[in-house]
């Protein structure tokens, strides 16, 4: 299993919007998506494209004209990195029998291993949802100084 390129920046986006907002939201004001790209180095026209997806999601508000921005819809700590990736890339499903409603399997109706993907699937979730935006926007101690310099 792994994480698209667009799911990892967007995990990228959402950290460095965690640090800057902290958990009032409001700690330095509102970003955008220019800020958050220069930042983290994802190119701005995949910065704009995650923080639509991360705003139709829930996870970013976003206000146009002078004065606007981007801010953390909730603290980080109630975001958590399976919300981020859901965001991107859609419900989380190690194989697409564990999607509700997906019979697209030719096996399906004589598969034995189907029941087990489900524990594997919630084991999986689960490990996401216990990975919070807090921890994640924990900078490491010479980011923190990049980030300082250029303050």
């Amino acid at each position: 299993m792994r994480l698209s390129n667009l799911a990892d920046y967007a995990v990228v986006l959402m950290s460095a919007a965690a640090r800057h907002c902290g958990a009032s939201l409001l700690a330095e004001g509102k970003l955008n998506a220019a800020k958050l790209a220069t930042e983290t180095g994802v190119p701005l026209p995949t910065a704009k494209k995650l923080v639509s997806k991360l705003t139709t999601a829930g996870l970013i508000e976003s206000t146009r004209g002078i004065g606007g921005g981007i801010r953390l819809a909730r603290p980080p700590s109630s975001i958590s990195l399976a919300d981020i990736v859901e965001a991107v890339e859609g419900p989380l499903a190690i194989t697409s029998c564990t999607i509700d409603g997906n019979h697209d399997c030719a096996l399906e109706g004589s598969c034995t291993v189907k029941p087990h993907w489900g524990v594997v699937n919630r084991t999986i979730r689960k490990a996401l949802d216990d990975v919070s935006l807090a921890s994640l926007s924990d900078a490491p101690a010479a980011l923190k100084i990049r980030i300082m310099e250029k303050a």
